[in-house]
């Protein structure tokens, strides 16, 4: 089981000199659940100085205008309206957004009576480029010269229960993190191949184990959101963000939310569905895998050249690094 972390802000009580100052506005309390096995990637990248430079104390009231929510829908006519009135009751999110991925249905326009802003595909693009297209509309609507939306990513179908997911709006615009990540009732289950997959990625990058790696239901920074750009494609997309976000060096955490989720049913349509769920992270998670390779045969070429001056040619480093390869071929060899 995870362990949890509940921080509040408690207003102390007024001394005789302290009577005239007006008492200190208290904060919402946060949950974080963090694994207690491994150290979480919040708390494991907090105290670099980069982060620290990123981070501005909230002291004003536009440094809290908080987040938009953006929701992708397909055929979410059921739903999107409980969806939508669910989202603008969270407090702190002062837009919601609809990308309605080409429905068939009446998605769009109840979407648009319940309140919200609705941008529409005209053909179906899937949930990354929708949630891309999203994010842009979202960047045109911020003010200058004020800190950007976070951005409150809530599946279509869930219903009224998508205000369960308010306690990650605080987590991101107080500077908890720059991703947080909800864990919900449904997530107590054992993970599927696709989550066990996505954990082992997880954890062999940052040495944190993340409880639900591809929870859908998440709130992330303006400048995490780009770091993770461009989206990896189809169910790929949360792991891959995990690790992007992971890798700019930026904060990561997990937050309880009270959000019910629908089980996965047994029917060979769903069979086919985690195959193809399978797919998409191992595709995600490999390209991150040879993105790190990469770099860190252009650090390995790089320290070579500094380390020949005048002859740090490329060419140089690249004789050195075979001369190498062959010198280790010849020992295992002689052994």
């Amino acid at each position: 089981m995870a362990a949890r972390r509940t921080t509040s802000a408690t207003p102390e009580p007024a001394d005789a000199e302290a009577t005239q100052a007006p008492k200190p506005r208290a904060k919402p309390a946060v949950k974080v659940t963090k694994r207690t096995k491994k150290t979480s990637a919040s708390a494991a990248r907090t105290d670099s100085p980069a982060a620290s430079a990123r981070r501005r104390a909230v002291v004003k009231p536009q440094d809290l205008h908080a987040a938009a929510a953006l929701i992708v829908a397909h055929n979410q006519a059921r739903r999107i309206a409980a969806t939508v009135r669910a989202a603008r009751s969270i407090p702190g999110v002062d837009l919601v957004l609809v990308v309605d991925d080409a429905s068939g249905d009446n998605t769009q326009e109840l979407a648009r009576k319940a309140g919200a802003v609705v941008i529409r595909h005209s053909h179906y693009r899937g949930k990354s480029a929708s949630v891309e297209t999203g994010a842009s509309v979202i960047a045109m609507r911020d003010e200058p010269g004020r800190t950007p939306r976070a951005i409150l990513l809530l599946p279509g179908g869930l219903g009224h229960h998508a205000v369960g997911a308010a306690p990650l709006v605080p987590a991101v615009v107080e500077q908890v993190a720059d991703l947080a990540v909800a864990v919900t009732e449904h997530d107590d289950k054992a993970l599927s191949n696709s989550g066990r997959l996505a954990r082992r990625a997880v954890e062999h990058f940052s040495g944190w184990a993340p409880h639900d790696p591809l929870g859908p239901i998440r709130c992330i920074t303006r400048e995490a959101f780009e770091a993770a750009v461009p989206l990896a494609r189809g169910a790929g997309l949360e792991v891959a963000m995990t690790l992007d976000v992971l890798h700019a060096g930026l904060t990561v955490t997990e937050v309880e939310c009270d959000i019910r989720h629908r089980p996965g049913g047994s029917s060979p349509r769903a069979a086919a569905k985690r195959a193809t769920q399978y797919r998409d992270v191992m595709m995600a998670v490999s390209a991150r895998r040879v993105r790190s390779g990469m770099t860190g045969a252009r650090a390995a070429v790089g320290r070579r050249m500094s380390r020949r001056g005048g002859d740090g040619t490329v060419e140089a480093a690249k004789r050195d690094a075979a001369g190498d390869v062959a010198a280790r071929t010849e020992t295992g060899e002689d052994q």
